[in-house]
């Protein structure tokens, strides 16, 4: 990693970086101080902002905060497991062992209770480690918001007798408060769904779909904020006292669906004829401005022996290093297990599509070529 002329979460980044531990590539170490979230008229930022028009006066907005988050933050004080697959390096962005680029807004929930905040919603990008399509990127943008109450205030307001009445009524302002943000950002008349759901920092906990160009659409999750996580936010006594209510929900497959764009990579493009598409915080429809022909090329290898010694999550990162958002998808099209040795192979298919030129069959060629040198070196892996 080179500092250069980084900006200050990269710098951040690197201060604190462990090599032996660091599984950041530049190409996403190089989008950290990006925060599309608040860039213009950028459809990031209509749905954030549309979603900002619909809360309640009293709500406090957090969208400055930086990416890099304990490992406490992220995964601890929320409750997951230690053995949870999310933890893995296969899956999350480690900048040295107590450090990582946060996989969720949710990393800031305790934090933001510790400073007294009950009433918030905090924009931010994320970061995980995940395959390449179109819809799938290593940075994308969540929303979550916290509301907390006092239960003996809240039980005298509403006249409300018992824990179970209370918990009544919170699972309805939940729902009724998320709704009036969904129809804030959706047009027209909504038909939707709530199904239940788990996460480790909420119980109960709920999944809303929104019926959306004839296909239902898992727009967010929600709960009421498990008790564990009010005692590490407010502290034991606090804790009692208080229930309160979370959602969280991603920007960019929003933005995908109501802006019609098909290709997550071009949220990242620096072209005019796709920032120009966008100078209000209508939801105008995207207009195609390129469409340059795939290149395609496959390669395929042995897997090392042993458990853990590979992660299908390091290849697609490996070409993602080298081909950058020059490759538009990759597809693992056949899996064999060798019936002598036991050994398995894999073989990818990789489409290279620029959306801005022709990709020469020389150059994308030469890319090939590097990854085939990085699957063997970095992976440990044989080539077939």
């Amino acid at each position: 990693m080179e500092s250069g002329a980084a900006g200050p979460v990269a710098q951040e980044v690197l201060a604190a970086v462990d090599k032996s531990v660091c599984n950041i590539p530049d190409n996403v170490l190089a989008k950290v101080d990006a925060k599309l979230h608040n860039a213009g008229f950028h459809p990031i930022a209509t749905i954030k902002e549309r979603i900002v028009a619909a809360l309640p006066a009293e709500t406090v907005v957090v969208d400055a905060l930086s990416p890099v988050v304990s490992t406490a933050a992220n995964f601890d004080s929320l409750g997951f497991p230690a053995d949870h697959v999310s933890r893995s390096k296969s899956d999350t962005y480690y900048i040295n062992s107590e450090t990582v680029l946060r996989t969720h807004t949710s990393a800031h929930q305790v934090e933001l209770m510790r400073a007294g905040h009950r009433q918030y919603a905090v924009f931010g990008d994320v970061y995980r480690r995940d395959e390449i399509d179109a819809s799938h990127y290593p940075v994308f943008h969540q929303a979550e918001g916290v509301q907390l109450f006092d239960k003996e205030q809240l039980a005298a307001t509403h006249d409300l007798g018992s824990e179970a009445a209370i918990g009544a009524w919170l699972e309805a302002d939940l729902k009724g408060s998320l709704l009036k943000v969904v129809e804030s950002v959706f047009p027209g008349e909504l038909e939707v769904r709530w199904n239940e759901d788990y996460f480790p920092f909420t119980h109960p906990s709920w999944e809303l779909e929104v019926l959306y160009n004839d296909a239902w659409l898992e727009t967010l999750g929600c709960g009421i904020i498990h008790p564990d996580v009010l005692t590490r936010g407010l502290g034991a006594d606090a804790a009692k006292r208080s229930v309160g209510w979370a959602y969280g929900l991603g920007l960019d497959r929003l933005a995908m669906i109501l802006f019609n764009i098909p290709d997550v990579r071009l949220f990242w493009s620096t072209d005019e004829r796709f920032h120009n598409q966008f100078t209000s915080r209508e939801l105008v429809q995207f207009k195609p401005y390129s469409k340059y022909p795939p290149s395609y090329r496959d390669v395929s290898f042995w897997l090392p022996a042993g458990d853990g010694a590979y992660h299908v999550n390091d290849f697609y990162e490996l070409a993602r290093t080298i081909g950058g958002d020059l490759i538009e998808d990759v597809a693992l099209i056949d899996e064999f297990t060798h019936p002598k040795t036991g050994l398995v192979s894999h073989c990818f298919r990789i489409n290279y599509r620029s959306h801005d030129e022709t990709l020469t069959n020389e150059f994308v060629d030469s890319l090939q070529h590097k990854l085939r040198i990085a699957v063997v070196a970095d992976l440990g892996v044989e080539l077939r």
